[in-house]
């Protein structure tokens, strides 16, 4: 149902204390908005038919009958919306009184969602009134019998990867909250009916609880907060309402306001983390009862924003943060590297280009973390039948800038006896023609690395992995290949952050390597200019980076990636632009398994990798036809 996506909202209604008629209207009208507005599932505060400061009032049967006697009418005037909602209400039960959440849909009395923790400290007393949620009992109310308890689960039907637990407010400020239980048992979307008044400290507080839970639990979490209304006697009430997805906060209420605040859930995200997660799986499934309704897929636009770079931070300074971090994660898997192998060399292949710059980069990091000079970088430069003036020089000024041991060991005629050798016509520019210039420059590498006692640095990164953009037993192998989990897209800011910490004209290089087309150079030039372009071929890194993440963190299937590109790239692609490179995507991430298979080391420094030995282990013929089937279908 709408790719997994599920729009849940939480609402805090105007009431007044012990108005029972009037606050079911003004949750009736909030209901039937956020319908209006396609939402699925609705959650209002803590009590909210009655008020939750009614201190002893609710020891009066008048406003216990009142309670009841409202929601059923407001259970039957909101049969006809597609939508589940749930509302606090006061219930007796055989001389108690439990503090529960109404969860109705569709005319319908589900159950009642009982509090468990009953907070008697401080400004609360709760316990004078209301006893904590018994063992899951059956009882009649409203005109329905139902389960009451605290370990309900409510499935709508049809809804895969939908189950929704309920908690009220306190419970999850409890050492063990319920909502733990509830995931356990299958809930992937938890609401939370909540009375929490308002004190210096406490906001930021309450959203770390809501943030944290989401994240341990990884589920949907709604929190709607009480507000305008309650009583002011001793307590004020600011509605502060939040919606956050496995540990990040989607949508939050202003302080002091009231109304609606809803977010679109990927409920699907959810259920595969957990799937993939073994230390979820194996803490242990807990048993709930459960009950089936009919809620209808209403069609909606998706609200969420869907961000086109999911491995770039969009804030500048948490950006610089990731690089820094990024670039000291290479440095150290490096610095150790060479030290456990007492190699006191590095030898690096430069063209000019981003990656290799990159990795030149992350060996003066290096170099420097062990104390050891600079020169003992050898960056070398082997220009063959496609090198440029442009990278040539980059690559030397940038050798020379960073203090590194600059040699350059051209190629072509190695590669022109090898032509020879096996009869190949050097006029025919094949992938023959391309791959031995790139297999001789690995040769190159390996033989000075030998007589050095150093070792080869790799500097393909995770885009090229993923696409197969390397040359087997080329530019594909080395001894640690430092970029091997950072994306292209990413590579670019790490280069930028460099170019803006270091100045001078070591930013102007790395800002004119920036500048130039990606490239492999393996084709002549055209009028001295790079005539093979990367992008031209095998498709926009921008759009690789994006099927990547959500094909490997999520394990989404190529129709829920395309739907997503299309929001994600509005305006910038277009639909037959978007299909044509995620079929392209997915024939050369199959195809080109066999590459990754035998990966070179490397740090591993996001969530996305591909190493054969931790994150992507995969057969190198697996058959891609599901995949490709669903693509060519769109």
């Amino acid at each position: 149902m709408n790719d997994g996506f599920f729009r849940a909202a939480a609402a805090t209604p105007v009431i007044r204390v012990a108005d029972c008629r009037g606050n079911a209207r003004a949750v009736e009208a909030l209901i039937r908005t956020a319908a209006a507005q396609g939402v699925q599932a609705v959650v209002f505060p803590e009590l909210c038919l009655t008020g939750y400061t009614c201190g002893d009032l609710f020891l009066q049967r008048p406003l216990l009958q009142a309670a009841e006697q409202e929601l059923a009418g407001l259970i039957a005037r909101t049969a006809d919306l597609p939508i589940l909602a749930v509302a606090g209400v006061p219930v007796p039960v055989r001389g108690a009184l439990y503090n529960c959440a109404a969860v109705f849909c569709g005319g319908r009395l589900l159950g009642l969602s009982a509090k468990t923790c009953i907070p008697n400290y401080s400004e609360f007393y709760e316990a004078r009134h209301f006893s904590p949620a018994p063992a899951c009992i059956e009882v009649t109310y409203a005109g329905f019998t139902v389960p009451l308890g605290n370990s309900i689960l409510y499935r709508p039907i049809g809804w895969e990867d939908c189950a929704v637990g309920v908690e009220i407010c306190e419970d999850l400020w409890s050492p063990a909250p319920p909502s733990t239980q509830l995931a356990l048992a299958g809930a992937t979307l938890l609401l939370n009916l909540s009375a929490s008044d308002e004190v210096i400290g406490k906001a930021s507080y309450r959203r770390d609880l809501v943030r944290g839970q989401s994240g341990r639990l990884l589920c949907a979490y709604v929190y709607a907060d009480a507000g305008e209304g309650e009583s002011t006697t001793d307590l004020v009430f600011c509605g502060h309402n939040l919606l956050a997805e496995n540990g990040t906060l989607l949508a939050e209420s202003k302080p002091f306001s009231t109304g609606l605040v809803q977010a679109d859930f990927d409920l699907a995200r959810m259920a595969g983390e957990r799937r993939r997660m073994t230390t979820w799986q194996d803490a242990g499934h807990t048993a709930a009862a459960e009950v089936a309704f009919d809620l209808p897929a209403v069609p909606f636009t998706l609200h969420r924003a869907i961000d086109p770079a999911p491995f770039v931070p969009k804030k500048e300074s948490d950006l610089f943060a990731r690089c820094e971090t990024i670039l000291g994660l290479q440095a150290a898997g490096l610095k150790t590297r060479l030290s456990g192998a007492h190699a006191s060399t590095a030898v690096v292949g430069v063209s000019g280009g981003l990656d290799s710059t990159l990795a030149l980069l992350v060996c003066a990091r290096a170099f420097d973390l062990l104390g050891l000079p600079r020169a003992g970088i050898q960056a070398v430069s082997m220009p063959g039948f496609g090198t440029t003036g442009r990278t040539k020089s980059n690559a030397q000024k940038l050798a020379e800038l960073l203090g590194a041991s600059f040699r350059e060991v051209p190629i072509g005629e190695a590669v022109r006896l090898h032509f020879r050798d096996i009869g190949h016509d050097p006029e025919v520019h094949d992938v023959t023609y391309e791959n031995s210039q790139a297999r001789e420059r690995t040769q190159v590498l390996m033989d000075l690395a030998n007589q050095s006692g150093g070792l080869v640095i790799g500097t393909g990164d995770l885009s090229e992995l993923a696409l197969g953009w390397a040359t087997y037993n080329g530019d594909h192998m080395s001894m640690y290949g430092v970029n091997a989990s950072i994306p292209k897209t990413l590579v670019r800011h790490l280069v930028r952050y460099e170019a803006k910490t270091a100045g001078g004209d070591l930013e102007r290089v790395l800002l004119d390597v920036l500048d130039t087309p990606v490239s492999p150079e393996l084709l002549p030039p055209k009028d001295g200019e790079i005539a093979q372009r990367t992008e031209d071929i095998v498709g926009p890194y921008e759009l690789h980076d994006f099927f990547l993440y959500y094909l490997l963190r999520f394990g989404f299937a190529p129709g829920k990636i395309y739907r997503l590109a299309l929001a994600a790239f509005d305006g910038a692609y277009d639909a037959a632009t978007i299909k044509k490179w995620l079929g392209t995507f997915y024939r050369r991430f199959f195809a080109q398994q066999f590459k990754r298979s035998c990966l070179p080391d490397g740090p591993k420094v996001g969530a996305v990798t591909l190493s054969p030995r931790g994150d992507w282990r995969m057969p190198s013929d697996a058959c891609a036809n599901l995949w490709l089937e669903e693509i060519n279908a769109l």
